[in-house]
């Protein structure tokens, strides 16, 4: 088979990029979009500390310098507390200015990357929401979100709102004494030269303690999410051991963190500070105060400014690790989001996609399929099928032998690893996955509900759809002999992951969203298995009615519920080892055969059919001797269900 089509570039992070440099990257590009904002949010508050902090203090200088020249009249004193005045309310008015532009910069920003967080993970494969817990890519998502106003906030504050009045009050440093400014930065340097490998090892102790929260909050996810399986098995007390134990590393990594900044930066950072103050002090009475104009005003204001000045600069100094904790914080969290964009997915659309075949019974072909799970050997090797437009295709066999596996690669939830599939004749990675999945109704095995109303649950399938036509889907589902009975009716909230529903019930809703859907292409994955047996009759009547006119693929254990296909596929280890219609393979004597003999009795042979087959599976199964299917089983199907699935033998064939 010729190669798949190309795929689009990866939206995540590209080559070589680190996590936090990627999320420096997202927050700059909101800085730049919403300049309009963000230049006045980091000017505004700068402006307002000059004002507060340099000149107002100049003006007070100049004060003193005027007074100690004897010039302390009201007449000559008073521009000077007007001055400061003034120099005040307009320093408040350019801080409020600014605050107003930063919540906006704040909201719109944060609102854009829920977005975008969402967006990637959208984007994802399949398999990378297997191999993270739910609760952890939520708080990541909201992490990189959120994080963003304490991100901008700090810079527009400590950052900016720092540094720049710094620049300012060196320029009127260095019309005093050139000799303040560079003893000023000499003294910065060395402190920043001192601090910044600490700095690095921080960052280190940083990333061990995010990820240990991180696996407190999977763990807490994992266990909520499974609450009736942790007291099904009396599991309470261990689950909140491990939580505890989880947490308490946590603690520990925290305060290593924490205890690396107190007791090692800022033991830096201090003494530096006070030297720093000290220098300044000495220049400022040495070369100013002392000089020819020593004991004048000027001298006397000189000494006021930089002792002042040299102040304000040394508060940054000793900052320094309170806004690199900010910083760090913001952009560690972030960071923890946008590391899942280092693994681009693989399931792209291609660049130039193909229009979707028209919305009709369409065929499915399966040419030179081979796939194999992660870190698996190949299940299909070679695999080809053939399923004509309006067939009725079962597919069987034991557990493990790639039923499921063939729906997913149809939906294109994975890619294959060679040879390609057709629908309607077209290559289906040269398809927009959209228009792929929209000529497709999926029921599968596990049905999944969102913590939603049953109402919106059936109509997910086509929002656009009237509540008469979810009732009819619904009716024909046979949902209504329940939903009727609810308090809510059909606004009822079905809980997250529709744990107010029974198994049977769920069923039920996910068939009503097949019908709903009214695709040309209908994909159950044990669709009824759920069911007890007077439901099943019923829902088995709506499905025939459902099928007629499109291509369908069915998987099912019970082999009853599919022995009326058009054509019957028996997969074992992810081959094809018969096919053919119902009557033919029982006359055959193969493993279709076999299987409905033992299936007639109660039990569907397996080496894994626990895993599929239930809980009652395993030793109370009776072994399938020889052949394909041989080995030890769990029960039909409806094992799960217990006695709410039916034991189903010839006898309960039809349509």
């Amino acid at each position: 088979m010729g190669p798949s089509a190309p795929r689009t570039a990866p939206r995540g992070a590209p080559p070589g990029r680190g996590p936090v440099a990627l999320a420096l990257r997202y927050y700059g590009r909101e800085l730049v979009r919403l300049r309009r904002f963000a230049l006045p949010a980091m000017l505004m508050p700068a402006l307002g500390n000059i004002g507060v902090n340099y000149l107002a203090p100049l003006v007070v200088a100049k004060l003193v310098g005027r007074i100690a020249d004897g010039g302390a009249g009201l007449a000559a004193t008073l521009p000077y507390v007007l001055g400061f005045a003034g120099v005040l309310l307009l320093a408040e008015a350019l801080w409020r200015l600014g605050v107003h532009c930063l919540n906006r910069l704040d909201a719109l920003g944060i609102e854009r990357l829920y977005v975008i967080g969402v967006d990637e993970l959208f984007a994802k494969d399949a398999a990378f929401f297997h191999d993270n817990f739910a609760g952890s890519l939520t708080k990541r998502v909201l992490g990189f979100a959120s994080r963003f106003e304490e991100f901008v906030d700090t810079l527009a504050f400590a950052v900016v709102g720092r540094f720049v009045p710094l620049l300012f009050g060196s320029v009127v440093l260095w019309q005093y004494e050139p000799l303040l400014v560079a003893g000023l930065l000499t003294m910065i340097a060395v402190t920043a030269l001192c601090v910044a490998p600490l700095v690095r090892r921080r960052q280190k102790l940083v990333d061990r303690r995010e990820a240990a929260i991180a696996r407190v909050s999977g763990h807490v996810s994992d266990s909520l999410a499974n609450m009736d399986t942790v007291r099904a098995f009396a599991a309470e007390r261990r689950e909140a051991e491990e939580h505890r134990s989880r947490v308490a590393e946590s603690r520990r990594l925290t305060l290593r963190a924490w205890d690396y900044g107190n007791l090692r930066i800022d033991t830096v950072v201090a003494p530096m500070s006070v030297l720093t103050n000290a220098l300044g002090l000495l220049i400022a009475v040495a070369v100013v105060g002392g000089g020819a104009g020593g004991g004048t005003g000027d001298g006397v204001e000189a000494v006021v400014v930089a002792f002042t000045y040299y102040s304000n600069a040394t508060r940054i100094m000793f900052e320094f690790n309170q806004v690199y904790r900010r910083l760090e914080r913001s952009m560690t969290e972030a960071a923890q989001f946008t590391e899942l964009l280092r693994e681009p997915p693989t399931v792209l659309d291609p660049p130039e996609p193909e229009p979707a075949p028209p919305a009709r019974a369409a065929d499915v072909r399966f040419e030179g399929v081979t796939f194999a799970h992660k870190g698996a050997r190949p299940l299909f090797e070679e695999l080809d099928l053939a399923v004509p437009g309006g067939a009725k295709f079962g597919l069987v066999g034991r557990s493990g032998g790639g039923k499921s596996t063939l729906t997913r690669l149809l939906l294109r939830m994975t890619d294959v690893d060679g040879g390609r599939i057709l629908v309607g004749g077209r290559d289906i990675s040269r398809l927009r996955q959209a228009d792929l999945r929209s000529l497709i109704a999926y029921v599968p095995q596990d049905p999944a509900m969102f913590h939603r109303t049953l109402r919106e649950n059936i109509a997910f399938a086509r929002p656009g759809a009237t509540d008469a036509e979810v009732r009819r889907a619904a009716e024909a589902a046979h949902v209504t002999e329940f939903a009727d009975l609810l308090p809510d009716g059909f606004d009822t909230l079905v809980g997250e992951r529709g744990v107010k529903l029974s198994g049977g019930q769920r069923q039920r809703v996910a068939l009503a969203r097949a019908i709903l859907r009214d695709a040309p292409i209908l994909l159950l994955d044990e669709a009824t298995s759920a069911l007890d047996s007077e439901s099943e009759i019923l829902v088995q009547e709506a499905l025939w009615q459902l099928m007629a006119g499109r291509t369908a693929l069915v998987v099912a254990h019970r082999l009853s519920t599919v022995a009326a296909m058009d054509r019957l596929i028996v997969l074992d280890r992810g081959r094809i080892v018969e096919q053919g219609r119902h009557e033919e393979l029982l006359t055959t004597g193969g493993a279709y055969a076999r299987l409905w003999r033992h299936q007639s009795g109660g039990f569907l042979g397996g080496a894994d059919g626990g895993a599929d087959g239930g809980a009652d599976g395993g030793a109370d199964a009776s072994p399938v001797g020889g052949g394909p299917v041989g080995g030890a089983g769990g029960p039909v199907g409806g094992g799960r269900n217990g006695a709410d699935t039916p034991a189903d033998g010839p006898g309960t064939v039809g349509r």
